[in-house]
């Protein structure tokens, strides 16, 4: 990689008549604080870095996104993670986009020990984040029985190991790319509407999801959209040359459907991007608070496709480049907390008809929708909230198996992560499939310029957390929620006090 050095100012020295000596003595004085402040000042200045890795799986792996197995017929696009680093003199932050469903725990875990041993950033400066593609792999139980040294097929277990390295190789990437760059931050508007609420209120005060406006028994949408895409670019400061751009926009990823491997919409907001500045920029794609947020447009039959999404999110991005604020004190601050979030739970009963009702769709007998997504939660919760589960989880469900976070018990230990620069911008990471409200709560009470939130980060566990209003309303979303009400809301209440811890340091900054 090429360095970037600064041009240090040069000495002046006293006019006074001297001796020979006593000059070079001073010229090395000089030689020495010039050095000095060059290497202060290359300290100081904040480096970028970012790259991207294929994970794409082979053909024949499970795919991920339903309660049934399906094997991958090939590809359409690729699978990426995609990874920016930041490095502030002792402080560093990583950020890796994986183009999954989601992260599972021990994912998570299993990439930072490589990072930090790889790079030396520490593990809660590292967040690594799924888009939620439903055409990516089911690889949860793939990965638990590899940490368990347990058998498996070998085309699987090769992907595993391609799936936990790729990430690292991503960030290891991105941290030797870092180098001075000039930022800008802001946002753009989605005025084409490609974005919906999927929660509807219906005339007899129940909630539901996947309304049309056509059924009459429909008031309104139950809910919000977060129509704004912040944006972060990463320019060379010699040459202005666009190197990236992060994009975060609250659209859940589900758009493409079918048996081949596919990044859904962001891979399109990519090709715009690179059609429009240039082949070589790497487009990072963070989702957004979007539980309950979908593509389905309920005034009408049709539904929007990947292409058209990501294509017009793409154009609204590329148009916005020009209108971006620069960063003028980027200073970097990482803050994570542990938040323990109540977990629902599993009697002994509950497990037992989950059993049956899950091996009854297991083999072909149908069974109601509700009460599978039920079934499949409560056996994931058998495994966490229980260090002596009450059935064999593994022989009966494949995603939500998780070595690290087995017999967690009463409550579920997730991370929230705050990385701000300056006081302009600050990236915000949730676990989960976070409702878009407890997104925009943080958005309005965040002290940054900017702020980006970006969900299901480290851990998917969870599955998805609605506000607590939404539980006495059900549906889908909470009947899918492993977690108690109240859980979102301790969510924004974390992530606000490290936003505004960070804007108060900032603020004390000399």
């Amino acid at each position: 990689m090429t360095g970037h050095l600064k041009t240090a100012p040069q000495e002046s020295f006293p006019s006074w008549r001297t001796t020979r000596a006593a000059i070079v003595g001073v010229l090395i004085a000089g030689a020495i604080l010039t050095y000095a402040s060059l290497t202060l000042a290359e300290d100081a200045s904040l480096r970028v870095g970012v790259a991207e890795t294929d994970i794409t799986p082979p053909t024949g792996f499970p795919m991920a996104g339903y309660y049934h197995e399906r094997l991958a017929e090939g590809s359409i696009d690729p699978l990426k993670a995609k990874a920016i680093v930041f490095r502030d003199g002792d402080t560093a932050a990583a950020l890796v986009v994986c183009d999954l469903i989601g992260i599972a725990t021990d994912l998570s875990r299993e990439v930072k020990r490589k990072v930090v041993e790889q790079t030396g950033i520490p593990a809660s400066n590292v967040v690594i984040t799924a888009t939620h593609s439903h055409t990516a792999p089911d690889y949860m139980k793939e990965l638990w029985l590899t940490l368990g040294k347990a058998e498996q097929q070998q085309l699987r277990a090769d992907y595993i190991q391609k799936l936990t390295a790729g990430p690292v190789a991503a960030i290891v990437a991105a941290d030797a790319a870092a180098k001075p760059a000039s930022l800008a931050t802001g946002a753009a508007m989605q005025t084409t509407p490609v974005a919906f609420n999927r929660r509807f209120v219906m005339r007899d005060g129940s909630v539901k999801t996947w309304q049309n406006y056509s059924n009459p028994d429909v008031i309104r949408a139950a809910g919000p959209i977060d129509p704004e895409i912040g944006l972060l670019t990463i320019r060379d400061p010699k040459n202005n040359q666009l190197r990236g751009v992060l994009s975060n926009f609250a659209l859940h990823l589900d758009t493409v459907g079918g048996t081949r491997w596919s990044a859904d919409y962001p891979y399109f907001i990519e090709q715009a991007l690179r059609g429009s500045v240039g082949e070589d920029v790497i487009s990072i794609f963070g989702t957004g608070c979007c539980g309950d947020i979908n593509h389905s447009d309920p005034s009408r039959r049709e539904r929007n496709k990947a292409d058209f999404i990501g294509g017009s999110l793409g154009k609204s991005i590329t148009e916005a480049l020009a209108d971006l604020q620069p960063i003028e004190n980027p200073t970097l601050r990482v803050q994570s907390q542990v938040v323990r979030l109540p977990l629902q739970d599993a009697t002994a009963e509950e497990v037992a008809r989950s059993v049956q009702l899950v091996e009854l769709a297991r083999s072909g007998q149908k069974i109601d929708f509700f009460d599978h997504v039920t079934a499949y939660k409560k056996l994931i919760l058998d495994q966490l909230r229980h260090g002596k589960p009450h059935t064999r989880t593994d022989q009966h469900i494949t995603w939500g198996l998780s070595r690290s976070l087995a017999g967690t018990g009463e409550t579920l230990p997730v991370e929230v992560t705050a990385i701000t620069l300056g006081s302009d911008v600050a990236i915000v990471c949730l676990p989960g499939e976070v409702f878009v409200e407890l997104g925009l709560a943080i958005k309005q009470a965040s002290p940054f310029r900017t702020t980006l939130v970006i969900e299901l980060s480290n851990a998917v566990e969870t599955i998805y957390i609605p506000h607590r209003a939404a539980y006495a309303g059900g549906s889908y979303e909470v009947t899918n929620s492993a977690v108690q009400p109240g859980s979102g809301e301790m969510l924004v209440e974390a992530a606000l006090t490290l936003l505004r811890n960070a804007a108060r340091a900032t603020e004390q900054q000399p």
